[in-house]
């Protein structure tokens, strides 16, 4: 029997309306609400579409899904969905994001169940930062700068290096995935019901310096904000909500002692080109390091708009010198779970693919932005390969008989 609640996961997941559905399966809007809500099933030729579609098995609208399996309901709070200003109200594009991170943390729960870890280091570091900002009454700008030092030390970075920017964030247990997201977002994050950390980062920059921040600037969100209820701020407490965080990305990524002994290495602090040195270093923009200098007030405030001047003068607010060398960093905390669970032997990659999950490995592609490659070394058939070398080695002895 159909089952389309299925349906409705993956149609919510793709952010699809019913009738953009619709019409890319040729038939009316009527017919996938009466597919949703099992008074139809649909026929063949229509299932036949919606696996090409979605990049599922023909089973996976027969079977129970993995949100059912998998996932623990009520744990996605949409509401606490740290998600840019312009697409905040937006209810289907976060109720999108949701179902998105029902899929991921489905998808953790499977690849987790059989391991075994510690209290995860982002999760004491919280608590600590909750303390501090419950006991200390010094104004709002001196917390955030002191949480940005608490937590480079809590996460083991170095004082003059962001280069494991990415790994330490990931070690200290947050979940880190990419996503094709739209214009208006660059990143997302929340923390689930169940105390699980996540972090989905558009994959569409071109730019190591941009999602560095971006990246910091979601775990300043996690820190600073936990459990705010961003689907009922007001813009301008949303906006001030973002700002903060900007502070602390900043913050965090240029700590204070050790970047205003560096300024002070620039002659001309109204030349962006004067601070790509800085910028290989610290591996963020020019504009961040402007931005935390005049925050620092080391650059005053009309250096800082000749600055700005030159950058455009210069064509740099769209793409800054240095964009196209350093590399960016992308999430592998996954992936090693994955290789773990394969070396072990914990988790059969054809029986994940083929039936636990009933998809395509284009699936956990768009899902998790690993790319496809990845998946498809462990989808090699080891007896394929096996018989290839059974007749490669018959030849060898037929040609040494010979």
């Amino acid at each position: 029997m159909f089952i389309g609640e299925n349906l409705t996961n993956l149609r919510i997941l793709h952010g699809y309306s019913r009738k953009q559905l619709s019409e890319m399966l040729g038939v009316t809007e009527q017919a996938v609400w009466q597919y949703e809500n099992n008074y139809t099933s649909p026929k063949m030729m229509v299932v036949n579409e919606l696996k090409s579609i979605f990049d599922v098995k023909s089973k996976y609208f027969y079977e129970i899904d993995v949100l059912q399996r998998y996932f623990k309901t009520n744990n996605i709070p949409f509401m606490n969905i740290a998600y840019r200003s312009k697409v905040i109200k937006v209810i289907s594009k976060t109720q999108t994001e949701a179902k998105h991170v029902e899929f991921l943390d489905s998808f953790v729960n499977y690849l987790t169940v059989k391991l075994t870890h510690p209290t995860q280091k982002i999760i004491q570091l919280r608590d600590k930062v909750i303390e501090y900002l419950n006991t200390t009454s010094v104004d709002r700008e001196e917390q955030i700068e002191e949480v940005a030092k608490i937590a480079r030390k809590e996460l083991s970075f170095q004082d003059d290096s962001n280069d494991q920017l990415m790994f330490l964030i990931e070690k200290s247990g947050v979940f880190i995935f990419e996503k094709a997201l739209c214009e208006d977002a660059d990143a997302y994050s929340l923390w689930t019901a169940q105390e699980r950390p996540f972090i989905v980062l558009g994959n569409l920059k071109g730019s190591a310096v941009r999602r560095n921040f971006d990246l910091a600037h979601e775990l300043g969100h996690l820190l600073l904000h936990y459990r705010v209820e961003f689907t009922s701020l007001e813009k301008k407490e949303h906006k001030e909500i973002e700002h903060e965080a900007n502070r602390f990305a900043s913050a965090f990524l240029l700590p204070k002692e050790t970047f205003t002994l560096e300024f002070q290495t620039i002659t001309r602090a109204t030349n962006p080109d004067a601070y790509t040195d800085l910028k290989t270093k610290w591996k963020t923009s020019l504009q961040v390091l402007a931005y935390r200098a005049a925050n620092l007030g080391i650059l005053d405030a009309k250096s800082h708009r000749n600055f700005y001047a030159g950058l455009y003068r210069r064509d740099y607010l769209k793409k800054e010198p240095l964009d196209e060398i350093i590399p960016i960093q992308r999430p592998q905390k996954v992936k090693s779970i994955i290789d773990l669970n394969a070396e072990k032997g914990l988790i059969d990659m054809h029986m994940m693919v083929e039936k636990d999950w009933m998809v395509n490995i284009e699936f956990f592609h768009r899902m998790t932005g690993i790319d496809l490659d990845f998946f498809r070394r462990y989808m090699v058939d080891e007896r394929d390969f096996e018989l290839d070398n059974i007749a490669y080695l018959s030849s060898a002895t037929l040609n040494e008989k010979a």
